[in-house]
């Protein structure tokens, strides 16, 4: 994917939670990330989502996932979509549910879990939990400080590196381990 198609992300980091929250009530939800392949692409509706997502199905490298609550899988809280790269996981996409959005979201936490994902998938690929993204230049101070992302190669790429994404990880994934650190 060459850098003048490559979407610059926006999304908000409204909290690291060990899960999803409910932003009333701070009640924790277990989640679960699930692939969606191109077939159950009706699952999104168009109608609900900022993004095209069904141009994501058209790349065969995209892998794209669903958060979903163990207790309630038929509604999806975000969606993320990512790529390996054979070296590290570039997240291409990335958009929380609009009932997860602005000040009157119902659950905090959606994009962190949906990044950390995205972290573990590297970590398990053996590219130490380096995740990519481009994001948007008012946000870049943003995952900076939230996520601990860095700058690279000039412009608006960022990547979360293994200390940072460890951070992630282990934040979401309690059993996860990484004998480095």
């Amino acid at each position: 994917m060459d850098k003048q198609t490559q979407t610059e992300l926006y999304f908000e980091i409204d909290k690291l939670t060990n899960s999803i929250e409910n932003s009333l009530t701070g009640e924790v939800f277990e989640t679960e990330l699930i692939q969606i392949i191109q077939k159950e692409s009706k699952q999104i509706k168009k109608s609900e989502w900022l993004f095209d997502w069904n141009k994501e199905f058209r790349n065969p490298t995209n892998k794209i996932y669903k958060l979903t609550t163990l207790n309630n899988a038929a509604i999806i809280q975000g969606i993320v979509c990512f790529s390996d790269k054979q070296d590290h996981i570039f997240m291409s996409l990335i958009e929380n549910a609009g009932f997860n959005k602005g000040k009157n979201k119902l659950y905090k936490g959606v994009a962190g879990n949906l990044v950390a994902y995205c972290c573990k998938i590297s970590f398990e690929s053996g590219y130490e939990g380096v995740v990519s993204f481009v994001a948007k230049s008012q946000l870049i101070t943003h995952y900076q400080q939230s996520l601990g992302a860095k700058l690279f190669g000039g412009g608006n790429q960022m990547f979360i590196d293994t200390r940072e994404a460890l951070v992630l990880v282990k934040k979401y994934f309690k059993h996860f381990s990484y004998g480095k650190f």
